[in-house]
Order: C-alpha cells, then structure tokens, then sequence
C-alpha cells in the first residue's frame, strides 16, 4: 500500500476553532505519515459540496482514500458522501450527527463514522456558567450561530436546559467568525431595545464571537456607556490554547469551554481502519470541560 492522502475540508480559515482542527490534521498527518490537502468553504455550503465533488470525480489514482469534513450547512451532504463511497474513498463527519452514516455502514467496504464533541452537554456547561455567574438572575445577551447549523441549535437547546428560569436571553445571529459578531451587536447597540434591557453577561456560541461583541462595546461613542457596557463579562466556547484560553488569561473573556479539536482523532481513526483493518465505532466523542472550572465562577452581582 502507498502512502495514504486525505483531504480536509472545513468551514471557515476565519475562526479560530476551525485553523485549531486544521492544526490538529497536520499534526496527525505528519506523525502518521499521512499526505493530506485542507480546503475551506468560506462558510458556504454549496462551495463545500463543489469543491468535494470535484475531488470525488477526479481519475481514481489521484483520488483521496479518505474525506473528512466538518459541514457547513443544515445537512452533512448525504448525496456527496453516497458519491464518495461509491468511488471507495472514506468518509468522516467532524461535528455532526449524520443519520445517514449508519445506513451507508451496513453496506459499505470503507471506514465510515463520525467524531463529535457533544454539542447539547457544551451548551449545558454554558448553562451552569450563566448560573454560577448570575445566581440571582438577570439577562444575556446570546451570540448564536447560523440558524441552519445543527452544532448552533444543539447549544442553544443545551443552554435551555441547564440555565435558570430567571435568566431571560436576547439573541443576536452570527457565522462563528468576529466581524460576522460585531457587526449585528453594534446595529443592536444602537437601537431602541438595547436601551431596554439590562443585559447582565454576554454569552457567544464559540470565543471569536465572544470577541467581536466585545469590539462592538469598543466602538460605543459614548464614553459612560462604554466603560458600562465593557464592565459585563463576555463567555465564549471552543477555547483554543492560543485564543480562548488566551483571552480567559488576558481577562477579555471570563470564561470559555475547552471543545478539543477532532480532525486528528478522525485521520487516526481512519488509518487504524485502513491499515489495520480496525471495526471504528459509528460514532466516537471528545470531552468539553468549563475554563476555568464552574466552581471557580464568582457571582457578578
């Protein structure tokens, strides 16, 4: 067998969550002794199916022996996967719950399963933040990712579920990157309903997010209301070792949640199927952990 090449495909190179996963490939690859190529999809679902049916129809030499993506729209694309199996390349889907994977499996000679932090428990460590933050009560103001992403509804639904009753949410839309953040809370900022609310922690779906709200509170104006709005903690998601965590250090974020990057799990995953004929589980799960831990979290009022 020659070497084996994979292809990376993921969502955005402008958050830093997703360079972490492509970190994590090249790392995994080069201790493996894997070739792999990483393509981004600039957040654009119909760009990331183009640009992996291209690579599933070239000649069948030149062909990767395995795909693992992150998807970027609603679906985990069930067309291009069916089309990957049948050319026998691979298929691992970071971040997803793709119904499908259990269907193409019982007919399939390649490895196909998915690697997945659990998304409802990252939104109910998020929860138990709000909690220990705001034991009395009070609002956030919730930075949401893309409606149509299953890993944004699993958080919010995770969020629901552990956050006390007394603590109302105003939510605001983003696409995980800052600028995609500080844009719809400086509009917010500047209508009649932010005036309304007392917003008592700011709470993002992921750290780049978390950021772009607080450049947001930067940019006010005023400077009474700025140094108001720049005294609410900011809690982000995803915590990377050189941005999260960082930010949390640096005093910019009061909290983040540690999601270990997956990409070098799954290409692991895939070589162990490959050349040792290893049965991989439908599914395999990494382990979100609160930074700092939730016992640590003081009230802030």
């Amino acid at each position: 067998m020659g070497k084996l090449k994979f292809l990376v495909s993921l969502m955005t190179d402008e958050n830093d969550y997703q360079l972490e996963q492509a970190n994590s490939a090249t790392q995994a690859a080069a201790k493996l002794g894997v070739d792999i190529q990483i393509l981004y999809a600039d957040n654009d679902a119909i760009t990331q199916s183009t640009q992996l049916l291209r690579v599933i129809h070239v000649e069948a030499q030149n062909r990767p022996d395995a795909i693992i993506f992150e998807p970027v729209g609603g679906t985990a694309l069930p067309q291009v996967a069916r089309r990957a199996i049948q050319a026998g390349i691979g298929w691992a889907v970071l971040n997803r719950d793709a119904a499908y994977i259990a269907e193409f499996r019982q007919s399939s000679q390649v490895p196909i399963f998915g690697v997945s932090s659990d998304q409802v428990e990252v939104g109910r460590i998020a929860g138990q933040q709000c909690a220990a933050l705001l034991p009395g009560g009070g609002a956030i103001l919730y930075i949401e990712g893309p409606l149509q992403n299953i890993v944004a509804r699993e958080r919010l639904a995770g969020l629901q579920e552990t956050k006390p009753s007394n603590i109302h949410v105003t939510s605001l839309k983003g696409q995980w990157t800052e600028e995609s953040a500080r844009r719809p809370v400086s509009a917010w900022l500047k209508s009649s309903t932010s005036r309304k609310v007392a917003i008592d922690l700011v709470v993002a779906q992921n750290d780049a997010m978390a950021i772009g709200a607080r450049k947001a509170f930067e940019e006010i104006s005023n400077e009474v209301d700025r140094e108001r709005w720049m005294k609410v903690p900011f809690l982000g998601c995803d915590g990377v070792p050189k941005t999260g965590q960082s930010w949390v250090r640096s005093g910019l974020l009061t909290a983040t949640i540690f999601t270990p990057p997956n990409t070098g799990q799954a290409i692991e995953m895939l070589v162990d199927a490959i050349e040792n004929k290893k049965n991989l589980p439908e599914r395999a799960f990494t382990v979100a952990v609160s930074i700092p831990p939730i016992a640590s979290l003081r009230p802030t009022k």
